[in-house]
């Protein structure tokens, strides 16, 4: 999701702190050296005072290697005794990962939504719906294989940004690479998210610089009451009239039932 947002630089809330060590300053100095050029989207910081989480725009990111991401996750903690502080950093295609990373790193779901008003919204309830799926990342379910940020940069173009992943969930075994698809309307008020389902790396990838059919987009996700009821339905032994239907004779000996672990397919 790009934006139109103004640069403000971060409060990192470390007057008082020294860096742990000498590579942690220069690690952070690296971070901060460009940060007149962040926006803060969200942020939390602990009653404690030991922990703190940034998400952050990055609007020189356009400026820099073709297609990097836009977005970076801060996380920082504090030695209150010691007075010292250290930190962890990422870079991300889209706020939801970002969101992510805090959230694996400690930080509450809630306390992590966006604060700045000032960028586009979510066109749609698919939108919305896909985004929180990213943001939770349920079971660690994708994985990131790479992602491009297209921004010309200019107005009267839209941006488009793509984060191919695979998908370890098991109803996704027949077509485990999904790609996620974010686009920008070119007026930068709203934006959409699908998700495009392939077979292989290389469909998506063919898909992307082809664009010979429209997006082939994943099945709408079955609700939990939908899945019960379902399951219910093939375990009833009870035919429309009512009557219950004795079991069918056994006339083999049944195979095993046990079903050794297959396993598990991993990314390229």
């Amino acid at each position: 999701m790009a934006n139109n947002y103004e640069p403000s630089s971060p409060d990192y809330r470390l007057y008082g702190f020294r860096a742990a060590d000498e590579r942690v300053e220069d690690d952070f100095g690296s971070v901060a050296i460009s940060d007149d050029t962040f926006v803060t989207l969200a942020e939390h910081h602990t009653g404690d005072g030991r922990d703190s989480y940034m998400l952050l725009y990055d609007g020189s990111a356009i400026w820099g290697i073709p297609g990097a991401p836009s977005y970076v996750s801060l996380h920082i903690t504090r030695d209150l005794e010691q007075r010292t502080f250290c930190f962890d950093q990422g870079t991300h295609p889209v706020v939801p990962l970002a969101q992510n990373c805090l959230i694996r790193r400690g930080c509450p779901p809630d306390a992590i939504e966006l604060s700045n008003d000032e960028g586009p919204r979510a066109a749609d309830a698919l939108t919305a719906q896909i985004e929180a799926r990213l943001k939770t990342n349920p079971d660690n379910r994708y994985e990131v294989l790479h992602h491009y940020t297209d921004d010309p940069g200019i107005f009267d173009f839209g941006i488009e940004t793509r984060t191919l992943t695979y998908d370890s969930h098991p109803g996704s075994a027949s077509a485990p690479y999904r790609l996620f698809l974010e686009e920008v309307a070119k007026d930068m008020a709203s934006y959409t998210v699908r998700e495009g389902v392939f077979t292989s790396a290389e469909a998506a990838d063919h898909w992307i610089f082809q664009r010979e059919t429209p997006l082939p987009l994943a099945p709408p996700p079955v609700s939990t009451v939908n899945q019960r009821a379902e399951a219910a339905r093939a375990r009833s032994t009870v035919t429309a009239a009512g009557l219950a239907v004795p079991p069918a004779p056994v006339t083999a000996p049944r195979p095993s039932a046990a079903d050794p672990s297959r396993p598990r397919r991993s990314a390229p």
